[in-house]
């Protein structure tokens, strides 16, 4: 516990923080995936085959955009992202045939503060419940940390999208609350819940990502040996 001069309870000290960095397009490589910069150019064709393979449009419900009926509406949503740095965006890359089968970003983005959030995750059919989607996160949540210096890395969700919330939680972020009456969006109301990983909770939860990623994890089958929530539970984190 901090006191001041009147003997008020007060904060840790950070006399040396100088702020982090503001993230910049680059591409952030995994044995699993590879996230680069998103280019409508380089990647919308696959994108929007990949996207439309969901004829339901359930991936979509809980997004603020689409879903798209055709490719003209979609690339009139898409290239405006290619230029935008909050949001930035990356597309994620399947390695092993060179194709995009998602897009996520970094968003509200505060280096004065060392704040920074991932969302606008737009996963397809081929990258849901993969280890690559894991990945992914994993990657970006290592670059805001260990190359740019965020002290924070926020989640938020539409309070009703348990898949988002069962993500959240499995890949080791704390929840912290329901804003109530947060959002209207797409003709309805939003409770938004909020989780977060700080940078105190990273090596935790780095050093369970990594163990739960090696290769030693999966079987022949490809099949997790060890679930995350257990890696995170047992303490190699």
């Amino acid at each position: 516990m901090y006191f001041n001069q009147l003997q008020q309870p007060i904060g840790t000290p950070m006399p040396d923080w100088q702020g982090a960095s503001i993230p910049e397009p680059v591409t952030l490589s995994g044995h699993f995936t590879r996230l680069e910069p998103l280019s409508p150019n380089l990647h919308g064709n696959d994108l929007f085959a990949a996207f439309s393979a969901d004829h339901e449009n359930r991936m979509w419900t809980y997004m603020f955009m689409g879903p798209f009926d055709n490719k003209e509406s979609f690339f009139d949503w898409l290239t405006p992202l290619e230029h935008s740095r909050d949001p930035l965006f990356f597309a994620i890359i399947d390695p092993t045939t060179g194709q995009a089968v998602g897009i996520a970003s970094y968003m509200r983005i505060v280096p004065q503060m060392g704040v920074i959030e991932i969302g606008n995750f737009l996963f397809s059919s081929k990258l849901q419940k993969t280890p690559a989607a894991t990945e992914a996160i994993h990657l970006m949540l290592k670059h805001a940390f260990e190359t740019l210096g965020y002290r924070r890395c926020e989640w938020k969700c539409d309070s009703l999208n348990h898949p988002s919330r069962r993500a959240a939680e499995r890949l080791g972020f704390i929840y912290e609350g329901l804003f109530r009456q947060a959002i209207v969006y797409n003709g309805r109301n939003r409770d938004t819940t909020w989780y977060a990983i700080i940078d105190r909770d990273w090596p935790t939860v780095e050093r369970a990502h990594q163990a739960w990623l090696s290769a030693d994890n999966f079987d022949e089958n490809g099949q997790q040996k060890v679930r995350l929530a257990e890696l995170l539970d047992m303490g190699i984190a």
